[in-house]
């Protein structure tokens, strides 16, 4: 097994922090100090397998019935979040705009690079299938297109951080509401959980994301068919049974992002990675399935927070205050062509003592390298 794995009882440590990742303090572990770690979390318990060896960066495994998160890695690590910030836009958007209302894209807006479901100024879209636009194909245009049916980009990025901010999503800084790389902009594992969560809660969302085809408009009374891009929801080997989406992102900047969840014996688990390799089907399907075979066996590292009250203020948060971690996407270009290729590791040790919780289940925290984002 590649790195260091320490099993816990009540011997007290702390994982050292690599450059940049900061300490945990109270506003910087949300949903429990536990998923402030930069290693892998997880409470060893008797009859359940090893966690499986994933490429991504960073994870959270939850019970979204329950809240529960059942294991992770660095869950409030600060990356890139690629499309999988189209959750956000949507969950943001959804209660706002009337799914009947019809959008006139610019020529601008439908020029945008990467992923897009193919409008045409030519035409007026349906808002409901802009969004299912954006779900299902990724549009990068249908998220231009439903900003501006929202009162335009800069407003709708106010929304979208208002929102995160409202749903204690603070490692969450949009600059984009269709995920392209800029700088600044950033989101953890932890926070796409806590969105896909409130997301699945909304009829509109998760009929969205559990569409594998559909018909979307084109000029002069036709239609096209569109296709999810989430492969658990398609035929093939990647589908995965009870999938019910939500969804993947990618840039060459931010690598591979996924938010994905399936329900099974009425009980929904929860998958965020983030920073992984592009083909990251297979590690998908292992950790919902290890999350289905551990929910009723191991003792939670951690909680989804739930929302702030409605009537609570939630200004847009600015990225010195919505963002309390050492970001580990800063710097990032608007570029989004760039080459990957190797990353530098930073190494990870141990070092330190804090207090464990009694309880005859030991923890094991499994510290491995930790992968730094592109330059």
């Amino acid at each position: 097994m590649r790195g260091l794995a320490v099993l816990l009882t009540a011997v007290p440590v702390v994982v050292a922090s690599s450059p940049g990742h900061a300490e945990p303090t109270p506003d910087r572990a949300v949903g429990g100090a536990l998923l402030a770690r930069d290693g892998i979390v997880v409470h060893d318990a008797p009859g359940v397998r090893d966690l499986p060896k994933v490429s991504a960066s960073s994870y959270v495994i939850a019970d979204l019935d329950t809240g529960d998160v059942l294991a992770a890695k660095d869950a409030h690590g600060h990356y890139r979040p690629a499309s999988t910030i189209k959750i956000l836009t949507a969950i943001t958007l959804i209660p706002r705009l009337d799914a009947d209302d019809k959008v006139r894209p610019t020529q601008k807006d439908c020029n945008v690079d990467g992923s897009k479901v193919g409008l045409t100024p030519k035409m007026k879209y349906p808002v409901d299938d802009l969004f299912r636009g954006l779900m299902m194909a990724s549009g990068n245009d249908a998220a231009l297109a439903l900003s501006r049916a929202a009162g335009g980009k800069e407003h709708t990025l106010k929304l979208m951080n208002a929102t995160a901010h409202r749903l204690q999503a603070y490692d969450t800084v949009t600059k984009t509401p269709n995920g392209l790389d800029r700088k600044g902009q950033h989101s953890s594992a932890y926070d796409l959980a806590l969105f896909a969560r409130h997301g699945l809660d909304m009829p509109e969302f998760r009929d969205y994301v559990t569409t594998e085809r559909a018909k979307f408009p084109a000029p002069k009374k036709k239609s096209y068919q569109i296709e999810t891009h989430n492969r658990l929801l398609r035929p093939g080997p990647d589908r995965y049974k009870g999938a019910i989406g939500v969804k993947n992102g990618w840039t060459s900047k931010a690598n591979a992002s996924f938010v994905g969840a399936a329900t099974r014996k009425d009980h929904t688990i929860v998958v965020a990675l983030m920073h992984s390799e592009p083909y990251f089907w297979k590690d998908a399907r292992q950790l919902l399935s290890w999350g289905f075979a551990a929910r009723d066996k191991v003792r939670p590292v951690g909680m989804l927070a739930e929302p702030l009250p409605t009537t609570s203020p939630t200004p847009a948060p600015s990225p010195s205050t919505a963002s309390p971690r050492a970001s580990a996407a800063g710097g990032a270009s608007s570029d989004t062509r760039g080459s990957g290729g190797p990353l530098p590791l930073l190494a990870l040790g141990l070092a330190g003592a804090v207090a464990l919780g009694a309880g005859g289940v030991g923890l094991l925290l499994l510290i491995r390298r930790r992968r730094a984002p592109s330059p």
